[in-house]
């Protein structure tokens, strides 16, 4: 990589912006804490989802696509999980491959790509054990009711990630008082399964079949797939405590190692309308319903206008996530569409983006300084820049939107809105039309507006535009949108 790809990251682990150096430029390795499978996700679970796709597209830029491993994880073992599906009277299987294939189809539809590896937590129990016997044999973990703990204390650093208090991390962990723990702070590697619960053979002798906490669940996946010591590791800033804390303190006292992941990265938080989303406000919004609806006019909202709106904040600052937002994007990406449209451009087959949305990018994913990019590109392309046209279209390929799917779309509509015109109505605007040509012919531009203006006075736009071959003007029209 050039010094001028010089890719700056904040690093929550040191709270520094630094320069990203991997381990091994051939073997770059990120992994992101994924969706517990119970339910649709929310646009607050699609913005790391989005943040760390652009990371994910531009490490691949950098490094070549074959020299980058993104593993983001899907947790299908969970108590949320297990009372969803009791409260359906679903089998646990069963919701979570329904969730997990409503979250894919979700996340597609804002252009996210698929992890390399998308590893399931139930399908990695037999790394969980190992991990957790490991822990207990290093004199890190202990047995105590059927439960398995991690004994905070035995880390002497414990708590570098979150910076927070030994008191802080006893009101924030949020954990049940129970008489077998020998810390506060101590949190559950594996605990036992009630009836009709899922649950697997125990490790460390506990004859009581169990299941693993969620912790120790991304340090066995990670491990597995990416090393005992990685690049990257993301999600939002509520799992920097105490879901990553803790994943730092298995990881490390199991492996012997200095770090878990060299770099820490959390995207900041998501509110809707100036509040925090939640039910009770009723400014709970699922991505799910956002693609099939809005709550007002029943009109479906565009992956890419949710994608566009996600990625205008710069990742690590929170996000007010707004109607008038959603619109403004909307309208956005119609303006840009209209621009291919008009000067008949798609994205290349393997479309790059200009260095100055890569510029913007390197400097800790700031996405605000790309989209300006955009912009610029924008305005130079509405001068009739074709070059500049295409090098928008190619940008906005690389950033996760799909121009050419926008241009077909468009045209479809105004075919499909042509197509249902009274075809006597078509035949009158055609023949006027005529008579405006043969008027422009002949000079005669005061008999050629009055038809203009007639037609626009029953809602009907012309456009002229000249054929590139011919040299000739060609006239087009739409009935306007009332």
């Amino acid at each position: 990589m050039s010094a001028h790809n010089k890719l700056m990251l904040t690093n929550t682990l040191t709270r520094t912006k630094e320069e990203f150096v991997p381990i091994d430029e051939n073997n770059v390795r990120m992994y992101v804490c994924g969706p517990t499978v119970y339910d649709y996700a929310h646009v607050g679970n699609a913005r790391p989802v989005v943040v760390f796709d652009v990371l994910a597209r531009l490490l691949r830029l950098l490094y070549g696509a074959h020299h980058v491993t993104y593993v983001r994880n899907i947790t299908d073992v969970d108590d949320k999980i297990n009372a969803r599906a009791a409260q359906e009277g679903v089998s646990i299987r069963d919701l979570t491959e329904k969730t997990a294939a409503q979250f894919h189809a979700d996340m597609g539809a804002l252009g996210a790509q698929m992890p390399d590896i998308e590893p399931r937590a139930t399908e990695h129990i037999e790394e969980m054990k190992q991990l957790i016997e490991t822990l207990v044999e290093k004199g890190h973990a202990y047995v105590a009711d059927d439960h398995v703990l991690f004994h905070v204390p035995s880390m002497e650093d414990y708590g570098q990630l979150s910076g927070r208090s030994l008191d802080e991390m006893i009101a924030g962990a949020r954990v049940e008082v129970a008489t077998y723990k020998k810390d506060p702070t101590d949190f559950v590697l594996w605990k036992p399964s009630e009836e009709g619960e899922p649950g697997w053979d125990s490790p460390c002798g506990i004859e009581r079949p169990g299941r693993p906490g969620w912790h120790i669940e991304c340090s066995a996946m990670s491990a597995k797939h990416l090393g005992t010591t990685f690049d990257i590791h993301g999600g939002g800033i509520d799992l920097t405590f105490p879901h990553h804390e803790n994943e730092i303190a298995q990881s490390r006292c199991a492996h012997g190692t200095p770090v878990m992941a060299n770099v820490w990265m959390h995207n900041g938080f998501l509110q809707v309308e100036g509040e925090k989303m939640s039910k009770s406000l009723g400014n709970f919004f699922t991505v799910h319903e956002l693609l099939e609806t809005d709550r007002l006019g029943g009109r479906k909202w565009p992956g890419e206008a949710i994608r566009y709106t996600l990625l205008q904040t710069q990742y690590r600052q929170p996000i007010d996530f707004t109607e008038k937002g959603l619109q403004e994007a909307d309208k956005q990406i119609k303006r840009w569409t209209d621009l291919f449209i008009k000067l008949d451009v798609v994205p290349s087959a393997d479309p790059k983006p200009v260095q100055d949305v890569v510029d913007g990018l390197l400097d800790d994913l700031n996405t605000p300084r790309a989209f300006a990019s955009l912009h610029k590109l924008a305005r130079a392309a509405r001068s009739g820049d074709r070059d500049a046209a295409q090098q928008l279209a190619d940008s906005l390929a690389f950033l996760g939107f799909d121009p050419k799917a926008w241009v077909e779309a468009t045209q479809e509509e105004e075919q499909s809105a042509l197509e249902s015109i009274d075809p006597a109505l078509k035949q009158r605007v055609e023949e006027s039309i005529a008579r405006r040509l043969e008027a422009r012919k002949a000079k005669d531009f005061a008999e050629s507006d009055r038809i203009r203006d007639e037609l626009a006075a029953e809602g009907i736009i012309l456009k002229d535009q000249k054929n590139k071959e011919t040299g000739e003007i060609e006239t087009t029209w739409e009935l306007k949108q009332t």
